[in-house]
């Protein structure tokens, strides 16, 4: 057990607890592939900083109405484990928001999703954890997918929006952390995941709130029924269900898988932009999302349980036709004898 709240319990992972997380965490993604055209709409009328503070601590305060008995007792290492989170992640959506505003939405897309990238190398380099070759291969597909949705024809970066390009790579670094973190913490029994997600709510959203107050004075609201549905899901689903169920289902995932998963959130959010923004993605971007969902695919198939479960079967068949040929011997003597 470890002593502080990113202590280095390990956790025995099973398979069908392991697919259940996943799947949790894939509607996450799916929920966060919404929210760019959410935010696009509440961008209308309100400032970054000031979205975000809503986002946080809108679903900070919910999460606490709707559970308070199970946040009266929480242990420090919670406490802490909330709190370091939820700073990490505050750099995750400054990363995402300045990038956003000083560059190209596929560049700032491809960087944000270089999470997947990050996660296994960032887990090698802090925790010396190898990712398996299965893994490596997944990742590559996934980056691969990634840059055939969102890079230019050349496949090049725009040099004239440098500033944004490095605040969304940070963002994808920073998420890798909070990944990393997140998955490292709730491997301590005495860090309650549930607890810690919703503390994590209220530490960024504090954050937030400063900055807004230092930068975007006077504080905006929405004027419209448009612009409170929009933000009202950002905060209900695309942050208080996801920032507070992701670390719940990372007690029985790996790290690298959460980013394999989260890397789909740009093929969700091009499939909303179809639908709603009516953007249509070129023929290279609905190949790159093919790669992206075949990287999951062969990340969560367990190909080795397959062949095996086959070699199992056809043994169990030619024992049974053994064991029919073989008791079909005596009832054809005993015939004779008869």
């Amino acid at each position: 057990m470890g002593s502080g709240p990113f202590g280095r319990d390990t956790v025995q992972i099973d398979r069908k607890k392991e697919l259940r997380a996943d799947l949790m965490l894939l509607i996450i993604t799916l929920c966060w592939g919404v929210s760019y055209y959410l935010m696009d709409v509440s961008l209308t009328q309100l400032s970054t900083f000031t979205l975000n503070a809503y986002r946080f601590l809108g679903a900070f305060a919910v999460a606490v109405i709707f559970s308070l008995p199970r946040m009266r007792h929480m242990t420090k290492e919670t406490l802490l484990a909330g709190l370091g989170i939820g700073a990490v992640l505050s750099f995750v959506y400054i990363g995402a928001t300045v990038g956003v505003q000083n560059t190209t939405l596929s560049n700032s897309a491809f960087l944000c999703c270089t999470t997947v990238f990050f996660t296994p190398i960032l887990d090698f380099l802090i925790f010396r954890k190898r990712a398996s070759r299965k893994i490596v291969l997944a990742v590559v597909l996934s980056l691969i997918g990634i840059a055939l949705m969102t890079l230019k024809d050349d496949f090049s970066f725009n040099m004239a929006h440098l500033k944004g390009d490095l605040f969304s790579l940070s963002c994808g670094v920073t998420y890798s952390l909070d990944i990393i973190f997140t998955s490292r913490a709730v491997q301590n029994n005495k860090v309650d995941p549930y607890q810690m997600g919703v503390m994590s709510l209220g530490s960024c959203g504090l954050i937030m709130l400063v900055l807004a107050c230092m930068t975007e004075m006077p504080i905006a609201h929405p004027t419209n029924g448009a612009v409170w549905f929009a933000v009202i899901f950002l905060s209900l689903f695309c942050t208080g269900m996801a920032f507070i169920l992701q670390p719940i289902a990372q007690q029985y995932t790996e790290a690298s898988h959460v980013g394999i998963i989260f890397s789909l959130e740009p093929v969700f959010a091009g499939v909303t932009a179809f639908f709603l923004a009516g953007e249509v993605l070129t023929a290279r971007g609905y190949i790159g999302e093919v790669l992206m969902i075949a990287a999951l695919l062969f990340m969560e198939i367990d190909f080795g349980a397959l062949l095996s479960g086959r070699t199992k079967a056809s043994e169990s068949v030619n024992s049974m036709s053994a064991e029919e040929l073989g008791g079909g011997a005596p009832a054809e003597k005993d015939n004779e004898r008869r």
